[in-house]
This record gives structure tokens, sequence and C-alpha cells, in this order.
């Protein structure tokens, strides 16, 4: 019988992690244990995809505000610090902020707008325009900013960001400016100290700040990128993918993540007999089309993941091949034609039209993507997502 299914996906149940768990242990078992209970086999280039979350949580990788406030003050000392193009997340920055500030005795709080970096809107573009503000060249005042367009709650949490993240910096008795630009540079005309708090585009915003007279620059992944006082660190991206845990306690990104796919993958390659690919996922790369936010506020879709999931797709369009290659075919001579082609495909399409409208992306990427989609943020319990037939195409 002819195979009529191809991409299956599905999320897997697992125990609640604990910090000091063995997660690729309990990765296999649930990888396991699910195909025993639900009778699917387990074949050679299998996904397993592990959200970052448990494994963050496994680790014990946690930090408080305390922690966050002694490194901010260790790098800036009485300075006033100019916090500049932080997300508007209650989840995500909220408590990051409130570390900050309890490390700091003045901040000059830079948010660009209409929206942050991912997409968050402190007002509507079509209000620029009517109002005649140009974003790239208008720095406005919080008083003007609210003369131009009032008082907006975000349209999902139903949160003044404006208002929020100000009263959490002078809850700890902190002088708090507020100003709006998406200059990097208009910050050093208040303060020659910044803490960058962009995701993707740090970098640029650190040369800029440093070619034109900070005198010190850091972004988020410079804070807790060691441990202060026995916390939870991230060498790499800091607090750069952190998320809210308590009130006074965020999970950073998890660290040291390769050990954690090989040994999955070794360990089933054990059990199995198959070489099954592994990958930890954070946020998916996907934007919102109506409420216009781009998921991606970690750092990286994928921090780790096996060799076989590296590179793009390299994939033939066939629509394309159907209306010109072979227009003039029609059943199973058109199916035989197509096979032949996809059978015989160059290794790299990179330019070709047959690839047109095909996604060449990162596969990390796109594997991080559908298994956000399908392990979701809420309730739902399936933190491990197994996808079988992505590696396939038309002729298997």
């Amino acid at each position: 019988m002819d195979r009529v299914v191809g991409t299956v996906v599905r999320g897997l149940r697992c125990p609640i992690i604990n910090e000091g768990d063995n997660i690729a242990d309990i990765v296999v078992d649930s990888v396991l244990h699910a195909a025993e209970a639900e009778g699917f086999s387990i074949g050679d280039r299998d996904i397993v995809s592990v959200t970052e979350s448990i494994v963050a949580r496994a680790q014990g990788n946690y930090a408080t505000v305390d922690h966050i406030a002694q490194d901010v003050h260790d790098k800036f000392g009485e300075d006033t610090i100019g916090v500049i193009f932080p997300i508007l997340s209650r989840n995500r920055f909220a408590i990051c902020l409130r570390g900050i500030a309890k490390g700091a005795k003045k901040i000059v709080l830079m948010l660009s707008y209409p929206s942050d970096e991912v997409g968050n809107h402190l007002v509507d573009i079509d209000e620029l325009d009517a109002k005649g503000v140009n974003p790239w060249t208008d720095v406005l005042t919080e008083v003007q900013f609210r003369e131009y367009f009032g008082y907006n709650k975000h349209a999902f949490t139903g949160v003044d960001y404006i208002d929020y993240y100000k009263s959490l910096i002078e809850s700890y008795g902190v002088e708090c400016e507020v100003i709006f630009s998406n200059n990097a540079k208009t910050i050093l005309d208040h303060t020659k100290c910044v803490l960058t708090c962009d995701i993707h585009t740090r970098a640029r915003t650190k040369r800029i700040l440093n070619a034109n007279g900070a005198e010190k620059v850091y972004s988020l992944d410079d804070i807790l990128a060691a441990p202060i006082d026995g916390s939870g660190f991230n060498e790499q991206y800091g607090l750069l993918g952190s998320n809210k845990s308590t009130e006074d306690k965020v999970k950073l990104f998890p660290r040291d993540c390769q050990p954690v796919v090989d040994k999955v993958q070794h360990v089933l390659k054990e059990k199995t007999g198959k070489n099954v690919e592994v990958m930890i996922y954070g946020d998916g790369a996907f934007k919102d089309p109506v409420g216009k936010i781009w998921e991606l506020a970690d750092p990286v879709v994928s921090p780790a993941y096996t060799p076989g999931l590296d590179g793009v797709p390299n994939e033939i369009k066939l629509k394309y091949l159907a209306d010109n290659n072979f227009a003039d075919l029609r059943g199973e001579e058109l199916q035989q034609a197509v096979f032949k082609y996809i059978g015989e495909k160059e290794s790299d399409l990179v330019g070709a039209m047959e690839a047109q409208g095909t996604t060449p992306r990162k596969l990390t990427d796109l594997i991080g993507s559908l298994s956000d989609l399908t392990s979701g943020s809420g309730d739902k319990g399936t933190p491990i997502v197994f996808i079988q037939g992505y590696f396939d195409n038309y002729t298997k």
C-alpha cells in the first residue's frame, strides 16, 4: 500500500521536571514509553525536540533579583544607567528590570517606538502618521509622548508598559526618566553608561554606542554571564532568554546543552538501533500577523542540536515542476517524471528556479518553530516533541 502520510508531529507528555533530575534519561524514557503506548515505531532521522525550559529546570539555572542587582552594581557602580531598547514583557523583562533597578542609583529608560524589537506596540503606527511623528528622527520625552498618544494598554496583556516599567524602577527608590527614541546615540545625551537590552540587534547597538563616546556599555548577555554568589548563569547569553519563575526569581536560558542532545541521541541509538536527531528549542521564529508580534524573544531558536540538523532544506517546488517542466504530462506519467526529477536533484539548489518559493531557512529554526507551536506555552504538558517524516519527500 502506498504511503499517504508525510510529516507526523506528536507532543509527548513527561513528568514535571525538578532541579537535579537527569533530563536526558527522562527524555529517552518518555519517547520510548510514548512509542509503546501509542503503537508507533522509531525510525532513522526521526527528531526528538526538547523545550529549553525543562533543561534549565533540571539544571537549576535560576537567579534572583538580588543576584541581578549585584552584577549590575558591580559593573556600573553609582553611575546613571541608560537602560535602552527593552522588550515590553512581564514574563521576559519585568523581573530583570527589577534587578537592574535595585542595583542602580538613577535610570534613564529609553524605549523604542512605535513598538519594541519583537513587535509589542506602545502605539499604533497609524497614530504616528496622524500626528506627524517620525520615529526614526523624533526623540520624545514622556510628557510629549503622552500629549501625542495618551495612555495605551497592550492589546494582549492590558498593561501600560510605560507606567509599569517606570513604577517598577521607582519602587526601589530609584529616580527614573523615560524617553523615546530609535537611535542608540540619543541615550548618550543623558549618560555615557548604557545597558542595552535588545536581543537580536545588540551587537550593532553596542558598536554604535562605543563608536560615539560611551564609557561603559553592556548588554543583557553580559549580565549573569558568570555566577553571582552561587547563582545560575549563562556564559554565552547571560539574561537573554530568561523568563519569570517567581516574583523575585528568573529562570535562565539553559547552559551546556550539547552534552544533553548528544546523550539522548546516543542512548536512543543503543536502545532502538536508530539514528534519531535531537535538538533543544525555545521560542519559534514566526510572527503573528494579527498581533504583529514576532515570537522570538530568545537569543536563538535552538541552543544545541545534533549534526544531522545543521543546514537548510534542499527542496524542489512540486507545483513549479507540474506547471513548467512537465506541463504536458498527467497522472502516472507526471508522477514518475516528478519522482525521477527529485531523485536526481542537485545537492545545492540555491538559485535554481525549481526551488523558488521553498523555505531555505535553518532547519533548526523551522523545526523549532514547529515544536514551539506544537507544545505551546500553557498547560498542554508536552515539553517533548517527536517528529517523523520531516526529511522525507514525495518519492519516499
